[in-house]
């Protein structure tokens, strides 16, 4: 088992694809199951509080994450999740048992989630990180989307939904490993302002998006999933979607994401509110799109600031938690039945929020991009691996590790985690530095880069 996860560890881009894949797939899968609960046991104008009452157990479940952290407790969630999902899988849903094995299964989900959520936070600092959530939560919507339940498809579905439980334990294992050393870096505490912003934006998107959430999902409980169905081809605009914000998304470190995520949601409010609600296929499009778009501003931003917070693993969920609660506010507010002008209103008064709150957080800022690329192009510009190479005769390895070991103050074994190596093997490349270059001390190391540069 060990030498499972020594192996994940090192190939860490790929992990964390594998790892959020699965969750998602569970997730998917699970959520969808439970929208079935109660069908012919519940009177069809009350089924549609099914989906909104899955939300709050799902909340649960990751704020549990935040005050209980204990594997048992961890691998005892995942297998309720194992045992529900079979459950929920082949059992009739028109029973009262079917209704309470859903809301214990989606609380263990949130439970789960919230693991999952933390364990990518400690790894934020992976190259490709964005695109590993893309890469990941496309791959979930691709498999779901092949294996409709309505195919009667069931058994294969059980059997790839297996392999994905399969591969969260390995990862719930190692997550002390990876936690240990993250907690050896010596972050920046980000300021509270930066998480206030971060809620008041990813709630006021997720609203406009909530709009469009609850008229398609009351249209189709209100034609039982046949005419209108969410799971229909328009969902797989979720693929390129993802990976397509993912990929923005580590671009200067995400500077990009927030105004790309603002256009498109934009776009797709008003569309469905100028438009009309008449052109089902486009709104639907757009909604998608406009999902995949605020999905990865959530995660990316979340899972990037958790690890500075006084209380990691609920940050690193918090816009999961956000995403059920703004659901549930939304149906509260009866988005679905207010009139083209009321929402039209609304979605001014949140398109506002989310501007002056984006500005206020700089993300807005463009033009710090271009002032950051044009001191990189100075003489003084930062010392390259190249550089480093040349003049010490370093392997580009080598040279990867001096810059790391010279422009950070991060543990040996932080460092490994992070260049996807053992540490055995990061000394040996430190003990051949300090022979090439001649100097004694890390501190050294740093004065002959300043020199260099």
């Amino acid at each position: 088992m060990d030498k499972i996860v020594l192996f994940l560890q090192r190939k860490r881009a790929a992990s964390l694809t594998l790892i959020f894949a699965s969750f998602m797939l569970i997730q998917l899968v699970i959520l969808r199951l439970g929208n079935q609960a109660g069908r012919g046991f519940i009177m069809p104008e009350h089924q549609e509080l099914v989906y909104y009452g899955m939300q709050l157990p799902v909340i649960l479940g990751f704020v549990l994450r935040s005050f209980i952290n204990n594997r048992a407790v961890k691998l005892t969630a995942l297998g309720v999740c194992f045992t529900g999902f079979w459950l929920m899988l082949f059992l009739n849903e028109a029973s009262l048992f079917y209704l309470i094995i859903t809301g214990v299964t989606v609380l263990c989900l949130g439970y789960t989630g919230g693991c999952v959520y933390y364990y990518m936070s400690c790894c934020a600092d992976v190259r490709n990180f964005g695109l590993c959530f893309g890469l990941g939560y496309a791959f979930a919507v691709a498999v779901q989307y092949v294996f409709q339940l309505r195919f009667d498809l069931k058994p294969a579905l059980g059997v790839i939904a297996l392999f994905a439980f399969a591969v969260l334990p390995l990862f719930l294992i190692a997550e002390n490993r990876v936690v240990k050393s993250t907690a050896e870096r010596d972050f920046t505490p980000v300021p509270n302002f930066k998480l206030i912003y971060a809620v008041i934006i990813t709630a006021a998107m997720l609203m406009f998006t909530s709009y469009y959430n609850n008229y398609i999902h009351h249209m189709q409980i209100a034609s039982n999933y046949t005419e209108y169905n969410v799971y229909s081809f328009p969902r797989l605009l979720m693929i390129p979607g993802v990976i397509l914000f993912g990929f923005i998304g580590d671009i200067k470190k995400g500077k990009l994401l927030p105004v790309c995520t603002l256009c498109v949601t934009v776009i797709a409010l008003l569309n469905a509110v100028l438009i009309g609600r008449e052109t089902y296929t486009l709104n639907m499009c757009l909604f998608y799109l406009s999902m995949s778009a605020v999905i990865s501003y959530y995660n990316l931003t979340f899972t990037r600031l958790a690890r500075k917070t006084k209380k990691p693993a609920f940050w690193a969920s918090a816009g999961r938690i956000i995403d059920s609660a703004a659901v549930l506010l939304s149906f509260a507010l009866k988005f679905s039945t207010l009139s083209a002008a009321v929402v039209l209103v609304i979605d001014i008064a949140l398109l506002s929020a989310a501007i002056v709150f984006m500005a206020l957080n700089g993300d807005l800022n463009l033009s710090s991009i271009a002032n950051k690329e044009s001191e990189k192009s100075e003489p003084n510009a930062e010392i390259t691996p190249d550089q480093i190479r040349e003049k010490f005769g370093l392997t580009p390895k080598e040279a990867q590790v001096f810059k790391e070991l010279t422009e950070t103050d991060d543990k040996q074994e932080a460092i490994a985690l992070r260049m996807n190596m053992s540490v055995n093997t990061l000394r040996h490349h430190v003990t051949s530095i300090y022979k090439k270059t001649g100097a004694q001390t890390r501190a050294a190391l740093c004065k002959l880069s300043v020199t260099e540069e």
